[in-house]
């Protein structure tokens, strides 16, 4: 579905991304874990053409997005949806119009037709009759959801998930973790995840990349990561600050 070949990203000096390979396979969840700086959301807006490579390709469907002008990624765009960090919701919005503006954005939908889909995607979230609402009266765990109804709106075949249980307490990270496993298996999209929340990776994952110095070292199913033998990749799922990873 997804496949970086050769992605090579710098910022001056610094390279962040170094011939990067990865392959997201269709109808699965991937999560890709590395350290904090690393370089994972550089490659989550390389995967929704934010940013294009230096070097390399970043295909979709076969499509590259490197090559792609404005008007062609913006109908690409179509097919994606995304979690990010904070669930970035319209402060100035209720929770009906924001879950609704991809839908005014990119249909022609009849308003009582976008209203039904809010609802829709709402409940599959967990938050019937919440439309009314203004973002500064939910909690964080509900800003999540909120955030993934939206994602949801347009049916996308790629979501993206940025962080999805940063600032949340562990009972709510773990909800919203049985909300995307849940999500994914009900929808059958194709799930790219970004996560420090090590826990959460190996309840959710169908694989599991990890990055470190610009490059994927390894990649592998839930079990594969817990027992592979390769020192970087142990110290970090272990979480131990001796080991080949300079802690500093």
């Amino acid at each position: 579905m997804i496949e970086l070949v050769d992605v090579c990203k710098a910022f001056g000096r610094q390279r962040v991304l170094n011939h990067l390979d990865l392959a997201v396979e269709k109808g699965e969840t991937t999560v890709i874990i590395g350290r904090s700086g690393g370089g994972k959301s550089v490659l989550l807006r390389h995967l929704i053409g934010l940013m294009k490579p230096d070097c390399g390709q970043v295909l979709v469907d076969g499509q590259d997005l490197a090559r792609m002008n404005n008007r062609q990624l913006k109908e690409i765009r179509k097919s994606f949806g995304m979690l990010f960090q904070d669930a970035a919701l319209f402060d100035s919005m209720n929770v009906g119009d924001n879950v609704a503006f991809p839908l005014r954005e990119h249909t022609r939908k009849r308003r009582a037709e976008i209203r039904d889909i809010v609802e829709e995607k709402l409940a599959s979230v967990g938050l019937s009759g919440v439309s009314d609402k203004m973002p500064s009266e939910l909690s964080g765990g509900m800003r999540k959801r909120v955030g993934l109804a939206r994602a949801l709106a347009l049916d996308p075949h790629i979501i993206l998930f940025d962080e999805p249980t940063t600032g949340l307490d562990p009972l709510m990270a773990d909800a919203i973790d049985t909300l995307i496993r849940d999500t994914q298996a009900r929808t059958g999209a194709t799930c790219v995840v970004i996560s420090h929340d090590l826990a959460g990776a190996f309840k959710i994952a169908h694989h599991i990349a990890m990055l470190y110095e610009g490059r994927i070292i390894a990649k592998g199913t839930p079990d594969e990561i817990r027992n592979t033998e390769d020192p970087v990749v142990r110290q970090f799922v272990e979480g131990r600050a001796d080991g080949p990873i300079k802690v500093v």
